[in-house]
């Protein structure tokens, strides 16, 4: 792999991951390790194991094997982990690897497990993920902070990655991530509580036609599908991102009022277990409000 040595280090072998290892096997074929906690799951394993055998990357079975000769770590868990994988990963890390902290956390965690990678000897790159990791894989765009974090954007871009300076402080980044979620996650959030109720009352055409006719620059309809997919398939993560986004809020002094109620819309739709289906708004509404209102009559 381009000026990367002994290659990389994942921890974690979730969505991200993979869509990353994809674009990075484009244009190179170096040594990609990974260790996962599925690792240790029966049930898990032998999926995870094909998953990561399908773009060469070797699933290893503890923190130590996968980090040893590692120049670079990619830390991809999910936000509740995050510091928990850093503190297991610390006593492993080779002094100097670069440990890139992916995760959705506010600046308070990441700072927690910067003084915990700095602390083994390693150089902790706070990074805040932009967009989707879906269609542009490792060109998706990335913030970048702290310390090391002009340093290591040399990496990212041996990695054919797309990194963006965000500041000289571990945190930066990513709280640039949790305030925009603020809004991104909460539109997503007023959209099921709108449409649910109107498609429920019987009027969301209206109130579709309404909204477009308000905001025309936005196809109303289309992002409304999508704004619930997004929670009924990715919610748990989302709402996981939110716990952290109402604790960034409230570390600025302010009441996290709005990230609280996004974060319930996000984990109670997630927690129906449904899939995204047919793109149209109303079948997604219909399956979400027959799930949550099963044992209610209509009024």
């Amino acid at each position: 792999m381009a000026n990367l040595g002994s290659g990389v280090a994942i921890i974690g072998f979730g969505e991200a991951a993979e869509a990353f290892v994809s674009g990075w096997r484009e244009r190179n074929d170096g040594a990609i390790s990974c260790y996962d906690l599925k690792i240790g799951k029966p049930g898990e394993r032998d999926t995870l194991k094909l998953r990561a055998d399908r773009l060469g990357v070797r699933i290893c079975g503890s923190q130590a094997e996968a980090l040893a000769g590692a120049q670079a770590v990619f830390s991809l868990v999910t936000a509740d982990q995050a510091l928990v994988a850093a503190q297991d990963c610390a006593p492993h890390i080779p002094a100097g690897t670069v440990w890139f902290d992916c995760n959705s956390c506010s600046p308070g965690t990441k700072r927690q497990a910067a003084e915990v990678i700095e602390a083994a000897g390693g150089i902790y790159v706070d990074v805040a993920v932009m967009a989707p990791v879906h269609p542009k894989r490792h060109r998706t765009p990335l913030l970048v902070s702290g310390p090391g974090a002009v340093d290591a954007m040399l990496l990212l871009e041996a990695l054919d990655m797309q990194p963006r300076h965000a500041g000289d402080a571990v945190g930066q980044a990513s709280a640039i991530k949790m305030f925009r979620s603020v809004m991104i996650k909460g539109f997503e959030a007023l959209t099921a509580e709108c449409l649910l109720a109107a498609r429920r009352a019987g009027v969301e055409a209206e109130v579709l036609h309404s909204l477009q006719a308000s905001d025309p620059g936005i196809d109303w309809a289309k992002r409304s599908a999508y704004n619930l997919e997004r929670m009924m398939v990715h919610g748990e993560r989302r709402a996981a991102e939110m716990r952290e986004v109402a604790r960034t809020v409230t570390e600025q002094g302010l009441p996290s009022r709005m990230s609280d109620a996004i974060t319930d819309w996000q984990a109670e739709i997630a927690g129906l277990g449904l899939a995204g289906g047919s793109a149209d708004v109303g079948e997604r509404a219909d399956r979400i409000l027959n799930a949550i209102l099963s044992d209610k009559p209509v009024p």
